[in-house]
C-alpha cells in the first residue's frame, strides 16, 4: 500500500485539524492545568468529539460507528497531538474499542462510547516502566471472580466509566498464558483510585483492587486466554500513541521552523545559519521516517497482516525517538525562552515524554524486535 493517505483520509484530516485547533488548542490544556482541573479532560469536548463522529471511528456501522480503520484513527490522533488536546480518545475510542471487538461487552459499551458518554481506562501497568508481566490476581468467587492487586499509570482511571483490567488467573506474573481481561464498571466495591499529575499535567491514577468482585460476564474473551484481546489493545494503543507522537513532534517542529524565520541575532535571521538549517533538515527527515513507519503499522493492522506486531513496535520506537529529537531541538533553538512557561514548546517536550513511555518505550520495542528475531 502507498505510504500516503488517500483523498477521503485527507478530508478527514482537514476536518479534524480545523475542529481540534478551534475547540481544543494548547490554551485549552493550559486552562485545565491552571484551574487545577481534577477530571483531566472536558466532558463537553468529549461529547463534541462524538458529534463529529470521531468516538465511533473504529466501531462498525452496524453498531452505530463509522466503520473506519486505524489509519483514520491515526489521522485524528495526530491532530490531538499537534494541539496537546487532553482527551480520552486514545484509551477509549482506539485501545478499549479494539479489545472489546467481537466480545459480549461490545454491545454493552459501544453505544456509550459512540455517544461520548462513556470513558474507558486501561489498567495494564504495574511497574515503573511498561512490562508484559501481569501479577494482579483474579480468583474464582462464586460464579465470578475476586480481583486483588494494584495498577498504576491508568490515564483517567479515577473518572472512567469502564476500566479494562489485565489480571492473572493462572500461573506466575511473567507467564504468557493465564491472563484474563475484565471489564470493571465505575464505582465497584473495593476499588479505590488516587489520581496524580504526570509530567505533562495530565492525570493518571493508581488503582487498588481490594477483593473487587465481578461476575463471569465481566470476562473479555475467555478465561486464561486474555492475551489475545490484550495484544489487540496494545497494538492499537501503540499505533495510536505513535500517531499522537507524530502530532506532538510536528507541532514542535512547525513552531521551531517559524521561530527560525523570525528570530534575529547580530541583525541576521538565525534561519539563514547553515548549521541550524542542517539540523532542521535532519529533524524533518527523521519525522518523515517516523510518519512512514506509523502509517505502515496502521495499514497492516487494518489489513490483518501477520507481521503487524513487528511494524507496530518499529513505529512506536521510531515515533518516540523522532519526536524526542523534535522537542529537544525546539527547546534548544528557542534558547532561554524555551524553558519558560509562557512559551508552548516546553509543553510539547513534556507530552512527548509521557507518550513515549505509554505501552513501552523505544528501548522496550527495540528489545522486543531483537528477541523475536532470535537475538
Amino acid at each position: 500500500m502507498p505510504l500516503y493517505i488517500n483523498e477521503d483520509q485527507t478530508m478527514l484530516r482537514d476536518t479534524a485539524r480545523d475542529f481540534i485547533a478551534d475547540s481544543a488548542p494548547v490554551k485549552h490544556m493550559r486552562a485545565l492545568r491552571d484551574a487545577n482541573d481534577q477530571t483531566g479532560f472536558s466532558r463537553d469536548l468529549w461529547k463534541s468529539f462524538a458529534e463529529m463522529g470521531f468516538t465511533g471511528i473504529l466501531i462498525g456501522e452496524d453498531q452505530g460507528g463509522l466503520g473506519l480503520g486505524h489509519v483514520e484513527a491515526g489521522v485524528v490522533l495526530e491532530e490531538i497531538g499537534r494541539n496537546l488536546s487532553p482527551s480520552p480518545f486514545l484509551a477509549t475510542a482506539v485501545a478499549a474499542v479494539e479489545a472489546l471487538k467481537g466480545t459480549a461487552q461490545a454491545t454493552k459499551y459501544f453505544s456509550g462510547i459512540v455517544a461520548g458518554e462513556t470513558v474507558a481506562a486501561l489498567a495494564i501497568d504495574e511497574q515503573a516502566k511498561f512490562r508484559d508481566s501481569v501479577a494482579l490476581k483474579a480468583e474464582r468467587s462464586g460464579n465470578g471472580f475476586k480481583l486483588t492487586g494494584k495498577k498504576q499509570f491508568v490515564s483517567h482511571g479515577h473518572v472512567a466509566d469502564l476500566i479494562i483490567v489485565a489480571a492473572r488467573t493462572a500461573g506466575s506474573a511473567d507467564d504468557e498464558n493465564g491472563v484474563t481481561l475484565f471489564a470493571v464498571d465505575k464505582g465497584a466495591a473495593g476499588l479505590s483510585a488516587e489520581a496524580e499529575r504526570l509530567a505533562d499535567s495530565s492525570l493518571a491514577a493508581r488503582l487498588e483492587f481490594d477483593g473487587v468482585e465481578v461476575t463471569a460476564d465481566a470476562v473479555i474473551g475467555e478465561v486464561d486466554a486474555g492475551r489475545d484481546p490484550l495484544n489487540r489493545l496494545l497494538r492499537a494503543g501503540r499505533t495510536g500513541a505513535s500517531a499522537e507522537l507524530l502530532g506532538v513532534g510536528g507541532g514542535a517542529m512547525d513552531m521551531t521552523v517559524e521561530y527560525l524565520k523570525q528570530r534575529k541575532q547580530f541583525g541576521v535571521l538565525i534561519g539563514t545559519f547553515q548549521a541550524l538549517q542542517h539540523r532542521a533538515a535532519h529533524l524533518y527527515s527523521e519525522m518523515e521516517v517516523a510518519r512512514a513507519a506509523t502509517l505502515r503499522a496502521a495499514q497492516m493492522l487494518d489489513t490483518g497482516s501477520d507481521r503487524a506486531d513487528e511494524a507496530v513496535s518499529v513505529a512506536k520506537a521510531q515515533a518516540g525517538l523522532a519526536t524526542m529529537l523534535a522537542v529537544q531541538e525546539g527547546v534548544q533553538m528557542f534558547g532561554g525562552i524555551g524553558m519558560t512557561d509562557e512559551f508552548d514548546i516546553g509543553f510539547y517536550m513534556k507530552r512527548q515524554r509521557v507518550l513515549a513511555e505509554m505501552f513501552g518505550d523505544a528501548n522496550f520495542h527495540a528489545d522486543k524486535i531483537a528477541r523475536n528475531a532470535g537475538y
